[in-house]
């Protein structure tokens, strides 16, 4: 029997599950992100009122939060939040990879949006280094670097996948067999 589990969370349960945030810490450093969230869905108006209400403790009220429609697929002006709305705006000039939340009295807050399909290890590295107080790296930088991450760590399990299905074979770097003939000879040589 197969089995097939979706990867993001429908409405319902995004709504009753917690937010994931990673934030940065208070500092006086100034950096591009102020930490990262990776959503359970694509669905903005299942995941916004739990991230919203998840940061209003620490930051203070969200009343706005912009985001490129590239990444979602439906963008809905508003989004009901505990007896208010929370104003969705869209911008195609914004960074596909960055959420941007407002509030009236406290300020703005710039989070990197880790794709809801992101593998766990993928999101730690990701949420981690978009915690870094004073990090100069954008959330399009983050995400470029983790790609290159992720395919070599792809690489290197499958490099070693191939090094146990050959029996602990010797490769060359070029990823070819390698006998006895082909190894670096001592300055004696072997016989």
């Amino acid at each position: 029997m197969t089995t097939t589990l979706e990867r993001t969370a429908p409405r319902d349960l995004a709504a009753e599950l917690p937010a994931r945030l990673s934030l940065t810490p208070k500092t006086t450093l100034a950096g591009q992100l102020d930490g990262a969230w990776w959503p359970y869905s694509r669905d903005l108006e299942a995941e916004l009122p739990p991230l919203a209400a998840a940061l209003e403790e620490p930051w203070g009220r969200v009343t706005r939060v912009t985001v490129n429609p590239t990444r979602w697929p439906v963008v809905p002006h508003t989004v009901p939040m505990g007896g208010r709305l929370l104003h969705v705006g869209w911008f195609t000039e914004q960074d596909p990879d960055k959420l941007i939340l407002l509030s009236y009295t406290v300020g703005r807050w710039d989070l990197l949006v880790i794709p809801p399909e992101t593998d766990a290890a993928s999101a730690a590295r990701l949420m981690a280094a978009a915690a870094i107080p004073g990090s100069s790296l954008t959330a399009g930088v983050l995400m470029a670097n983790e790609t290159v991450i992720g395919r070599g760590m792809r690489d290197a399990r499958r490099r070693e996948a191939t090094w146990e299905s050959e029996g602990g074979a010797c490769m060359s770097p070029f990823g070819n067999r390698m006998d006895r003939s082909t190894l670096p000879l001592p300055g004696d040589g072997w016989r």
